[in-house]
């Protein structure tokens, strides 16, 4: 496998993508965030189509939804767009694929999970001129989860042990990540309007998903499971027809968080709502590939550091570096057998996706 798909900047990695979408023949549309990156460089969600604007069949393979997380669906976009043997055979008339890279380009660029807003882009999908859902479980530990010195007392780390131990693992991860909006300096924020990335997908999916009749998105993932184990994670409606369609495209081991046999908890607000308010007319087939990095514990106190440094800006630059470094190796492992299993799994899916596409379209 030639891992040279894989990056070690968002700047190297959109050069990559658009220098790989070019080989293949393909058009980049870039829609361009208002703020530049950590390296004074622009940040765009850039959007190639492989396909017919009147396809049946819509393949959507996106990266970097939790900025840092980029690294690794990046990659696997490039893999895909430098093989052309793969390019070809997407080549039929009743499918398009459409490649968005880094759909929370400053998240990738800065280092940080969520958006420039402190949001988390897959907890922001929810209609805002609602009551906003609550987390009471949140605030009763955020006292916890949020240091005020780094690294964390010994006290608090104990503390949300302990809420584990008497409420199961689940709860605490549940209570920590399925989304807030009592602090916006907080962890896991889902916001309190449409973030640009939400706004920008939107208007992406308007102009790419409204003329077909079927989608298949997988959307990768990282930092959740066992070392470079891609779990399969369902994403959609709660309806049995669904879910057994996803199990029949992606195998009889794809998981539900509402079933409770995922390693994700249940969450508020995610990206596959999205597609069921722009792209009505469509059969929707939504996958999360979400990739284990570190032990859950690290990578939690790996969010723990960053969020504690971006209210203690004024750290010196030696202990800023770390802080960043700890959080890029929570969701990127810079490691050639962790890279290999990306790409070995990665193309998996995408196969079984194509086969999915290519079976006669449900009622």
């Amino acid at each position: 496998m030639d891992l040279s798909c894989f990056s070690q900047s968002y700047a190297e990695a959109r050069q990559k993508f658009l220098d790989a979408s070019a080989a293949a023949g393909l058009l980049v549309e870039s829609h361009i965030h208002p703020l530049q990156g950590r390296d004074g460089e622009e940040l765009a969600l850039d959007v190639a189509r492989l396909g017919a604007p009147d396809a049946t069949n819509l393949l959507i393979l996106s990266s970097a939804c939790h900025g840092v997380e980029g690294f690794c669906g990046s990659g696997l976009q490039i893999d895909r767009l430098r093989d052309s043997a793969w390019i070809e055979r997407c080549k039929r008339d009743d499918l398009a694929v459409l490649f968005l890279h880094a759909l929370n380009p400053y998240g990738f660029s800065w280092l940080r999970r969520v958006t420039e807003d402190n949001v988390d882009l897959n907890r922001n999908f929810i209609d805002f001129s609602q009551p906003l859902p609550d987390n009471p479980d949140y605030r009763a530990i955020a006292h916890l989860l949020l240091p005020r010195q780094q690294p964390p007392t010994l006290r608090s780390t104990l503390g949300l042990l302990g809420y584990a131990l008497r409420h199961g693992r689940m709860a605490l991860q549940g209570a920590i990540s399925r989304g807030q909006h009592s602090d916006a300096t907080g962890l896991f924020f889902a916001g309190s309007a449409p973030t640009w990335s939400n706004q920008t997908l939107r208007q992406v999916l308007r102009q790419h998903g409204r003329q077909c009749q079927r989608i298949g998105w997988v959307d990768v993932h990282t930092g959740l499971g066992p070392r470079g184990v891609g779990e399969r994670i369902y994403k959609g409606q709660q309806v049995a027809a669904d879910i057994a369609r996803a199990r029949r495209w992606w195998g009889a081991g794809v998981t539900n968080s509402a079933e409770g046999n995922s390693v994700s908890a249940r969450l508020n607000g995610t990206i596959e709502l999205v597609v069921m308010q722009t792209c009505p007319q469509a059969e929707y087939n939504g996958l999360t590939l979400e990739y284990g990095t570190l032990p859950g514990l690290k990578v939690l106190n790996a969010l723990r550091a960053e969020h504690w440094l971006q209210r203690n800006p004024q750290v010196p630059a030696a202990q800023s570096g770390r802080i960043k470094r700890q959080l890029r190796d929570a969701f990127y492992v810079d490691a050639d057998d962790w890279k290999q299993q990306v790409l070995a799994q990665g193309r998996e899916v995408l196969e079984q996706t194509l086969a999915g596409l290519a079976s006669p379209l449900t009622d």
